[in-house]
């Protein structure tokens, strides 16, 4: 089945997540319509707080980068309560976009990327502040729903 997408904006993008069990109602159910609505979206990773589950369970797919990169080649993965103990190596500068926030693209890395959705972060956390400023009204007009995404999403509730 394919799930409506949390836009940036809602308030569950930034909460922490949580660790599971293998015993977590309907995990496996739940993988397969992650990677249903990702490859629906057009995307190569998905994290459960992108479709409003505060769990710590993300799924990616690298194999479209496989012409510039070709280490990715049949890189499809499940990652249940991942936690990053070591960082090393270059950065690594990729303009990738996210399926909670369409049509802007910047740097971030499909791991690196899902993960952060983990810890409640979003990669324009990470992006110059010059940047932030230039996109600021487009991620405004997300939140608001002004957006022209393929696929459902949630958008944050309404203030009064």
């Amino acid at each position: 089945m394919i799930l409506p997408v949390v836009a940036i904006g809602h308030p569950n993008l930034r909460k922490l997540s949580v660790d599971i069990t293998p015993e977590y109602p309907g995990l496996q159910q739940l993988i397969a319509d992650m990677w249903e609505t990702m490859y629906f979206s057009v995307g190569v990773g998905l994290a459960a707080p992108q479709i409003n589950k505060q769990i710590r369970l993300f799924v990616i797919d690298a194999t479209p980068y496989e012409k510039e990169t070709p280490e990715t080649k049949d890189f499809k993965k499940v990652f249940i309560n991942p936690k990053i103990v070591e960082e090393k190596g270059e950065e690594w500068a990729f303009s990738e976009g996210c399926l909670s926030i369409p049509d802007i693209h910047e740097v971030a890395r499909i791991i690196q990327h899902e993960y952060d959705h983990l810890e409640g972060v979003l990669f324009v956390d990470k992006i110059h502040p010059l940047r932030k400023i230039m996109i600021k009204r487009k991620l405004q007009e997300i939140a608001k729903g002004i957006t022209e995404a393929k696929y459902k999403m949630i958008f944050p509730p309404k203030k009064r």
